[in-house]
């Protein structure tokens, strides 16, 4: 139902329609700023896929690359194996207390500047006045009737947003495969089916949210606005109005007839206009502002035109809004920034961040996994002595093939040999091969006597071109029952 009509009282319609948003073009530091954040977000994005890094020839020489097929996550010097994968729970933790981190020192700065959404809506809008022309010029060709120059427009504005979004679903894919590998299978049909479907689905996804969505996806779809209200607080940092100063609001001509009764404001509707979710920011606080400050830029620049103090729209808490009301002096941004709120989130996020290069810092690249037979636990040999079986697993983590050994330590009287091998009379130690980057899959045996019961030992492993051992496992010597 999208409308109500009581009885004997008008019709109330329920819903409004879309009011299509143009933002004008506007020039200052937040746009600057704002241009600065999407060339380097954008080329990140597009470049890091052919940078090459050698890890010799053994291993993949793509930068970052998500090799699936082989379970193994790659960022430069940086191997993830999937046993590791705590890592990327790090790297996913430490993405979300950033947020919080940025939330609650500068509101919703990620909206404004680096979401994807914004980046993307903003990199379509540069293309739409490119084509089209500014503001004024799109709301006239958007009422104008169909016809050859329209046409020619809109396909060409079409035509180049269809082309980004291509580019951006192409650019996904190299991610997890080999991107020049991937590229010329790709453009001669040789591709996983799954390579086409997902350039794709994220080529109709881009097209349709960046050209024609934007805001609303913003506005309406967005969990994360909803989200960040819980972790901006009176000290948050937030693009305000300064209604105390702006207020009544009149032209430059009223204000100089009547400057008791006018404030600032000129009320010339340029904060709307350059607004890309086309709210007021004069009405307050509201869900469909990003705090891209480009309302601080239109606003700066009318007011430097017409002889007005700068900063009637600027970044200012609401502690600070309501002293600077009363005629107080504000403090400088840098002390509302380090305030505890904002310095635990850092502290949290930085100690998190440093136990990750800890760790991966001292982290073995040669370990061992023994998994005991259970069927049969134990056999007992024609000598009367006790055989236990089990099934190895020896990963080596680095790039070059590796002879490794393995030994047994605690079990006196013990014989160690692998499956395929004679039993030796005495030995407590073998050796054998793992290829680069890979996991080898021994079978083992263990035989010991019989008198003892269950008993504790360890089987560890080195390289041989090492000293000291790299990974110990604790094991039980399992015997009949005594």
């Amino acid at each position: 139902m999208s409308s109500l009509k009581p009885a004997g009282g008008p019709e109330i319609q329920l819903y409004e329609s879309r009011k299509e948003v143009f933002p004008k073009a506007v020039d200052g530091f937040y746009r600057r700023l704002k241009w600065g954040i999407m060339a380097i977000t954008l080329a990140i994005y597009y470049i890091t896929p052919w940078i090459r890094w050698d890890r010799g020839p053994h291993a993949p020489d793509q930068a970052v690359l998500v090799d699936l097929a082989n379970r193994r996550f790659y960022m430069f010097n940086i191997e993830i194996w999937p046993h590791e994968f705590y890592y990327v729970a790090g790297l996913l933790v430490m993405a979300g207390i950033g947020l919080f981190l940025v939330t609650s020192a500068v509101g919703r700065a990620w909206c404004g500047y680096a979401c994807p959404q914004t980046v993307w809506t903003d990199l379509f809008q540069h293309v739409e006045r490119f084509v089209d022309g500014d503001r004024n010029a799109q709301f006239r060709l958007k009422d104008a009737p169909w016809g050859p120059q329209k046409i020619f427009k809109r396909l060409s504005k079409w035509a180049i947003w269809l082309f980004i979004a291509f580019w951006t679903g192409g650019a996904w894919i190299m991610y997890f495969a080999d991107a020049p590998t991937l590229t010329v299978d790709f453009w001669t049909g040789q591709a996983a089916m799954v390579a086409y479907a997902t350039v794709g689905i994220l080529t109709a996804i881009t097209f349709i949210f960046g050209g024609f969505m934007r805001e609303q996806v913003c506005v309406y779809m967005c969990p994360w606005p909803r989200i960040q209200t819980a972790m901006m607080d009176e000290k948050s940092l937030l693009v305000t109005y300064k209604d105390w100063r702006g207020e009544e609001r009149g032209s430059v001509k009223k204000a100089k007839a009547n400057p008791d009764i006018y404030g600032d404001c000129v009320d010339c509707n340029q904060c709307v206009a350059v607004c890309p979710t086309g709210i007021d920011i004069r009405e307050g606080p509201q869900i469909g502002c990003i705090t891209c400050a480009l309302c601080i830029d239109a606003c700066d620049k009318v007011m430097g035109q017409v002889g007005r103090p700068r900063g009637l729209i600027d970044y200012i808490t609401a502690d600070d809004a309501e002293a600077e009301a009363k005629g107080a002096e504000t403090p400088p941004t840098w002390k509302t920034l380090l305030r505890p709120r904002t310095l635990v989130y850092f502290g949290v996020w930085a100690a998190i961040g440093l136990a990750m290069l800890f760790t991966l810092g001292n982290r073995t690249r040669l370990d061992i996994a023994v998994q005991h037979d259970r069927n049969p636990v134990y056999v007992q040999l024609a000598g009367g002595e006790i055989r236990n079986s089990y099934t190895a697993k020896i990963r080596n983590m680095e790039s070059r093939p590796r002879e490794v050994e393995i030994a047994i330590s605690g079990l006196e009287g013990a014989t160690l040999w692998a499956g395929g091998t004679a039993r030796p009379d005495t030995q407590t130690k073998l050796t054998t091969k793992v290829a680069a980057d890979s996991v080898a899959k021994v079978r083992l045996f263990v035989a010991g006597p019989r008198e003892g019961g269950k008993q504790a030992y360890k089987m560890s492993v080195r390289g041989t071109d090492e000293d000291a051992v790299t990974d110990i496992e604790e094991l039980f010597f399992e015997r009949p029952g005594e």
